[in-house]
């Protein structure tokens, strides 16, 4: 496995408070990464390391083998997809141009990015003719599939999530896990998806990281985390599963 992302010896603090430290992490090529905890425990501090939306304040990162602070930041951004919740679209943009912002930016010509925006519907399951439509004329669902399109468009080797599938129903949350399997299968993409549900991170990742307070609780396969907890944090969080 080639290695994609590493943390080495990583440090944020906010107001003099560190809420993370020491993380030292190696992510892999096509691994999805899970990474759990509770609010404030430094999810997405370390997740939005990776596209330099934050810079450490001690260590480095490593990005395709050099660090963050060594690339072009916005050259960077556009090798990264970038999903939240609550999808983020441009509201006063249509579903194709929603999805093809990136490569018109990239300076793709406009057939390549016709081809890219069918394609990217028909790999979120959606149809040809919502091309025209606005986010608004869209349901959460939907619009979240749009969002995932979005942040696949440019061909990312990596893909970053932010609970994406927090604001939507619990069956339309199902079947956007169940998308969300398929596709990383498809591409073979990098995925690293923060979550507070545990039973979320064990059914999409491939790995799974345990965050409490700054602090790493266990890193590793589903299987090894599920099997064997770490520590009793860890393992809480397996038996709220069972």
């Amino acid at each position: 496995m080639n290695q994609i992302i590493e943390y080495k010896n990583i440090g944020k603090s906010y107001q003099g408070k560190w809420v993370v430290r020491h993380c030292n992490l190696t992510i892999n090529e096509g691994d999805f990464l899970c990474i759990v905890g509770t609010s404030g425990s430094g999810k997405t501090t370390l997740l939005k390391m990776i596209n330099g939306l934050i810079v450490p304040d001690e260590g480095d990162i490593t990005i395709f083998g050099t660090r963050v602070i060594d690339q072009d930041i916005i050259s960077l951004r556009r090798k990264i997809g970038y999903a939240i919740q609550g999808d983020g679209l441009f509201p006063h943009m249509t579903v194709a141009e929603n999805i093809g912002y990136v490569p018109r930016l990239e300076g793709a010509p406009k057939e390549e990015v016709d081809a890219i925006v069918e394609r990217m519907l028909s790999l979120v399951g959606l149809p040809l003719d919502s091309k025209e439509k606005y986010p608004k004329e869209l349901s959460g669902g939907q619009q979240q599939r749009v969002g995932i399109a979005r942040a696949y468009a440019n061909s990312p080797k990596i893909l970053l999530m932010d609970e994406p599938f927090g604001a939507v129903d619990s069956i339309t949350r199902y079947q956007l896990q169940e998308d969300l399997k398929h596709i990383h299968k498809q591409t073979d993409c990098t995925i690293v998806f923060i979550t507070h549900d545990m039973h979320e991170a064990f059914k999409l990742g491939t790995h799974i990281l345990v965050m409490h307070e700054g602090k790493i609780q266990q890193y590793g396969t589903t299987e090894e985390v599920k099997n064997h907890p770490s520590n009793d944090y860890v393992k809480q969080l397996v038996e709220m599963t069972r």
